[in-house]
């Protein structure tokens, strides 16, 4: 299963449709955050994926969760958009929070740095921004081989 992962697309509607446009096996869409709008209009145009979505500081006025967690392909996922967790300074706190939800996978946006790594059982990502020049999103795979994250430039 290949899930989409983005986040502060901030208004870019047309950036967040040319990337999903680019990843057609991608079943699942996981919006961070910082584009509530732009992605409650791709959920309606990609009516055949799942979309999950949760707050980002910038979505004044959303009823959106802050954070979220599902499970697919025997794997415990925990996404947030970050600024909860102070992810700016250091990565311990939602860390932390994931290792207590025993997750599997991290996902989390707010920084606009693109990251992924593995930290004892754990892996980690962060989409990046999706807005502007260097807008950047990430993949994850679950495989019957195990977890594989990857991060696209657009």
């Amino acid at each position: 299963m290949r899930i989409f992962v983005t986040s502060d697309t901030h208004r870019d509607e047309y950036a967040l449709r040319t990337a999903i446009l680019r990843q057609p096996k991608a079943e699942v869409v996981i919006h961070l955050g910082d584009g509530e709008e732009e992605a409650s209009l791709m959920k309606a145009n990609f009516p055949e994926k799942m979309f999950l979505q949760v707050r980002g500081n910038c979505d004044w006025g959303s009823t959106l969760p802050t954070i979220g967690e599902i499970t697919l392909e025997g794997k415990k996922i925990f996404y947030t958009h970050g600024h909860a967790y102070n992810v700016k300074y250091s990565l311990y706190q939602i860390v932390c929070a994931a290792r207590e939800r025993k997750a599997d996978i991290l996902l989390f946006g707010h920084t606009h740095q693109p990251l992924t790594d593995y930290e004892d059982g754990l892996y980690l990502m962060n989409p990046g921004s999706l807005h502007g020049t260097e807008g950047s999103y990430g993949i994850v795979d679950l495989t019957p081989a195990g977890i594989v994250t990857n991060l696209v430039r657009l």
